[in-house]
């Protein structure tokens, strides 16, 4: 039987997923025969040939899903679970690459301990580039305190299982328990499901996570600009999935607002110093008129 079952979720990829695929091949530190590679496509324009080119890097071992429909990122991910035969899965994006055996000690963990839920490592943006993103307090606490606090602890590698959850980039998770909980949300299309995902698992089966920041990967984010879309739609997820836990709408747009204060006054401070984003600026702007407008209809 396999130890780990891998799922990586495609769409339209090609720029990633093979140096993705040889990455982990480089950096496990068990026998790939006890790896299973899963990888759906999310109705790409050339699936067809970019399995190709995945099945002549990794070989003829290989799970390749060409999925009826884009149904999101999560829904794509709960395609590959379902096909999936070991005990641990891996879920990762194609744009994230390894600098270092990852697979021993976590899948060790497992083995030693059947409590353990959830096991997350340190993201980074290049090998030499600390992320600040490897895990966030989640956003049902203050949102003053929830934004210090997540820089304060990912600068530090404090982390606290019970309000903190793991980005979804790269984590291991034990796939009954994540059976039981019922898998990835379909109804979010892409975005903003790792809080949902914390939520379930620790009411279910408590606080068996585990983050390990001697084991690091990186995740290519350098580069990217800022987007008010995009933090609209985290915003939007966010909203739906604290609705489903009682919480209403007001309260999530005023955690909201206050972690755009926290942000605000970073990215001035940073200006008046002469670093600053100016993009990042204008965004945090936009998106603080956003949420007052949002919070003004209620």
């Amino acid at each position: 039987m396999k130890r780990v079952s891998v799922i990586i979720v495609t769409y339209n990829s090609e720029r990633d997923i093979f140096d993705c695929v040889r990455s982990l091949m480089s950096h496990a530190d068990i026998p790939l025969e006890d790896v299973e590679l899963i990888i759906v496509d999310n109705d790409s324009d050339d699936t067809e040939s970019m399995f190709a080119g995945v099945r002549k890097i990794w070989g003829d071992d290989i799970v390749l899903i060409r999925n009826e429909c884009n149904g999101g990122y999560g829904q794509g991910n709960n395609v590959g679970i379902r096909k999936a035969t070991a005990p641990v899965l891996l879920i990762i994006n194609p744009d994230v690459r390894f600098v270092g055996p990852f697979m021993e000690k976590p899948l060790g963990c497992f083995d030693k301990d059947n409590n353990l839920i959830m096991y997350g490592m340190k993201q980074m943006y290049s090998e030499t580039q600390v992320s600040r993103n490897s895990f966030w307090f989640t956003t049902l606490i203050n949102g003053y305190a929830r934004t210090l606090l997540t820089g304060l602890c990912n600068r530090l590698d404090i982390y606290i299982p019970k309000y903190m959850y793991f980005s979804g980039s790269c984590f291991f998770v034990r796939k009954e328990m994540f059976e039981k909980v019922g898998l990835f949300d379909e109804s979010v299309f892409m975005y903003g499901e790792e809080d949902d995902i914390h939520y379930r698992l620790m009411r279910r089966f408590g606080e068996g996570f585990r983050y390990d920041k001697h084991i690091r990967y990186i995740h290519l984010m350098l580069g990217r600009k800022p987007n008010v879309e995009y933090e609209k739609k985290l915003l939007e997820v966010d909203v739906y999935h604290h609705k489903k836990k009682g919480v209403s709408e007001k309260s999530t747009l005023t955690s909201y607002l206050q972690s755009n204060t926290v942000l605000l006054v970073r990215a001035y401070i940073r200006k008046v110093l002469g670093g600053g984003d100016s993009e990042q600026l204008t965004v945090l702007r936009q998106f603080r008129r956003h949420i007052k407008h949002r919070l003004s209809e209620l």
